[in-house]
């Protein structure tokens, strides 16, 4: 059948209507089948811990199965990737960190999406505090002891690795303070423990999740926590601030992005479901906390709120990567 010209712009005018009734008939059936949610880490991390609490939530609220994907590699660059060109369809999603959307950037020279534009932010979840703690080796209990004993004796400090988010922590610290710290990388957070506790290294800027155990076990001590304020399940830890460090706050935090582009109402259905699923005293919240992690304000706890988020901490890393001297590569 050939279209006369007329006919041709009348199905070319009706074709944004007809895409906008589309894509409201497929937001008021979402979800009707399961949805993927791409952890970029290996299992058993902070971000697949999270995500797979927050998976469950989703799950219940909305009453589709939430199945948990591990797709690790490139400091989380893979699964953000493989997430960012996906179907703008709400059934494949990320659990998002400091890796993939706002450190990477400033260490990988070719990242195959664009952190801030290829996402639609849904919600932050949660974050954990940045921690320096020391071997037992090392008798400073201060973040005072500890930039005068550097300044004696060099300090071996270890994190989860060049580019990490906790590396980061740490030559902002050492901008902050003065302190003369060599930096340990090591390849992720739990494989600088046995050096942490043997005393190969004389400390680490690792996750407090990760350090508490080892503080409450007298395996090694906290000096200090880059928090707001102080942790409630260690009210005997200082935050940096309380130390000295003006304002120093780090942490590596964890929030739940969809493709760009995907609906609005269908990011609206997705973002009621977290807020809901980990609302104050609910059993989610709580296995949260007990983890170490803070949980998101109601505001962070939105698509703008999460984009606010991102775009200061991406700024920041910016300038971290600067002071520690790192050219992607």
């Amino acid at each position: 059948m050939v279209l006369s010209r007329r006919s041709l712009f009348r199905s070319l005018a009706a074709m944004p209507a007809a895409l906008l009734v589309s894509e409201n008939a497929l937001a008021a059936d979402y979800p009707d089948r399961p949805i993927r949610l791409i952890v970029p880490f290996a299992a058993g991390g902070n971000a697949d811990i999270v995500g797979r609490i927050v998976g469950e939530q989703i799950s219940k609220t909305l009453g589709q199965p939430v199945v948990v994907d591990n797709r690790a590699g490139a400091g989380g660059s893979i699964g953000a990737e493989y997430v960012a060109h996906a179907n703008a369809d709400g059934y494949t999603l990320l659990v998002g960190s400091n890796g993939p959307l706002t450190v990477n950037p400033f260490v990988q020279a070719r990242l195959g999406y664009d952190p801030l534009n290829d996402f639609a932010p849904i919600a932050l979840t949660s974050y954990v505090p940045h921690a320096l703690i020391l071997s037992n080796g090392i008798q400073a209990k201060t973040v005072a002891e500890v930039i005068a004993l550097s300044k004696k004796t060099p300090l071996t400090v270890a994190t989860s690795g060049v580019g990490s988010a906790t590396h980061m922590t740490l030559e902002r610290l050492r901008a902050a303070t003065g302190a003369n710290i060599t930096h340990v990388p090591y390849r992720g957070g739990g494989a600088l423990l046995p050096d942490l506790i043997g005393g190969n290294v004389n400390g680490a800027m690792t996750e407090f999740s990760t350090a508490l155990p080892l503080h409450k076990g007298g395996k090694a001590h906290i000096v200090a926590i880059a928090a707001i304020h102080r942790s409630q399940l260690a009210q005997d830890i200082p935050t940096f601030d309380q130390s000295g460090v003006k304002g120093f706050v780090a942490q590596s935090y964890i929030g739940v992005v969809a493709p760009a582009k995907t609906p609005a109402d269908i990011i609206a259905k997705l973002q009621d479901a977290i807020a809901k699923g980990l609302a104050p005293g609910s059993q989610a919240q709580e296995r949260l906390v007990a983890l170490g992690s803070e949980v998101a304000t109601p505001d962070q706890m939105t698509p703008k709120g999460f984009a606010e988020f991102i775009r200061t901490d991406y700024d920041a890393m910016r300038a971290a990567a600067k002071l520690a001297g790192i050219n992607p590569t």
